[in-house]
């Protein structure tokens, strides 16, 4: 559906998308000091944009031709593991199809693959505006 780099907020921490499917989305961000809070440990709101961006584009993609839009309801991040170096790699899997609500586990872990957090992403799915233009 759609691999690269996102203008915006996103480009702004690096943000990679690897790939991006209805049921599934692939992204990673390479460590570097931008990312790390003051005790050298990447903060968690990196970790948060990551899982909302990678649920919401996902969502967005498979509705907007129904004239539909999606727009993050909830993030709840559980932090398992400290990121410090290399890269953040995150995999989302859709749970929940509904008609109102889609619902996405993110798991983000480390280089050497372990799990560093999980994130539970709940995307809100209504009409779109009269006259809203979809984006992407």
């Amino acid at each position: 559906m759609f691999e690269g780099s996102l203008p915006g907020f996103d480009s702004l921490y690096g943000l990679e998308l690897l790939h991006v499917g209805e049921e599934e989305v692939r992204a990673q961000v390479l460590i570097g000091d931008q990312h790390r809070q003051p005790a050298g440990l990447v903060h968690g709101g990196v970790i948060a944009a990551m899982a909302e961006t990678m649920a919401s584009l996902a969502t967005h993609l498979a509705v907007r031709d129904s004239d539909r839009v999606a727009q993050g309801l909830s993030n709840h991040a559980s932090y398992l593991r400290p990121l410090v170096e290399g890269h953040i790699h995150a995999v989302a899997h859709r749970r929940h199809r509904g008609r109102t609500t889609w619902i996405w586990e993110v798991e983000v872990s480390d280089d050497a693959g372990r799990l560093c957090a999980l994130v539970r992403m709940t995307i809100a799915v209504r009409p779109a505006p009269e006259g809203a233009q979809p984006g992407l």
